[in-house]
């Protein structure tokens, strides 16, 4: 079994209460990375159904840790095209994070498809930076392979960008297929864009996270391009595009997360 399958086991106490013990082994600074808690909330609402694209909303109130939780469900409406669901992890009686998610039942591949924008070039795969192991506390870099386009890796060495974007590829170290969790997770996973501008000089914690997945990648690398424009009040942005290496839009993603710099 895959680990990303593995961590994402539930034990369905009732129809509306799932029990999981979140895992160690995606996190960041040890703490769950909020993709792996948005896939987690995501695999729970689609339960046995086979769906190909959603858009899901979770608020992040409080973080989680490394221990059992329990996920209450709730089906919210359904009708011929859509299932909406709502979904809460909760923790030591404390709820974490509410989550909303609408599916589409199915998708209708025949509709035409019109881009007013083209994925932005990034650099191929073997001439980006490939993010290595972070040691303890930083397990997510152990499940992923990821690579960041030199263009936008000049913080990782102390050049700083003059634009807030992070690019580059990503996909499982251990062969998987790319499902809707699995999207939702890697909505999640590169640097803050703020990182490419400011350096790593600040606490970015994400407000809320949401994810709308259009439909399944070809087999192969995902293309990501994220963007903050904005750092203001505290808050900042930032807007994801995943694509296929087929040119192939996966998913949009926006994140508001607060902004702390250090304080002298």
């Amino acid at each position: 079994m895959h680990a990303f399958d593995r961590d994402m086991g539930f034990v369905q106490e009732s129809d509306r209460v799932l029990n999981v013990t979140m895992s160690d082994q995606w996190s960041i600074n040890h703490i769950p990375n909020g993709g792996y808690t948005m896939a987690l909330v995501t695999r729970a609402m689609m339960g046995d159904q086979t769906l190909v694209s959603c858009i899901t909303t979770a608020n992040y109130m409080e973080r989680c840790d490394p221990k059992p939780a329990q996920i209450l469900m709730e089906t919210i409406s359904e009708s011929r095209h859509f299932i909406r669901k709502q979904a809460r992890i909760v923790q030591d009686g404390k709820e974490r994070i509410r989550a909303m998610g609408t599916f589409l039942k199915s998708v209708d591949t025949s509709l035409p498809r019109h881009y007013e924008k083209e994925p932005e070039k990034v650099a191929a795969p073997d001439r980006c930076l490939k993010v290595p192991p972070m040691g303890c506390g930083y397990s997510l870099f152990d499940q992923v392979d990821m690579r960041l386009d030199p263009e936008c890796a000049g913080w990782t060495t102390g050049k700083l960008a003059e634009k807030s974007v992070q690019k580059g590829w990503i996909r499982f170290k251990e062969k998987r297929e790319v499902d809707v969790p699995a999207i939702t997770f890697f909505a999640d996973c590169f640097p803050p864009c703020i990182f490419a501008s400011h350096g790593m000089v600040a606490w970015v914690p994400t407000i809320e996270y949401s994810v709308n997945v259009r439909q399944l990648p070809k087999p192969g690398w995902l293309r990501v391009i994220f963007t903050t424009r904005f750092i203001s009040s505290g808050l900042v942005e930032e807007d994801g595009e995943l694509w296929d290496e087929e040119d192939n839009l996966i998913a949009i993603s926006r994140q508001i997360a607060k902004y702390h710099p250090p304080v002298n």
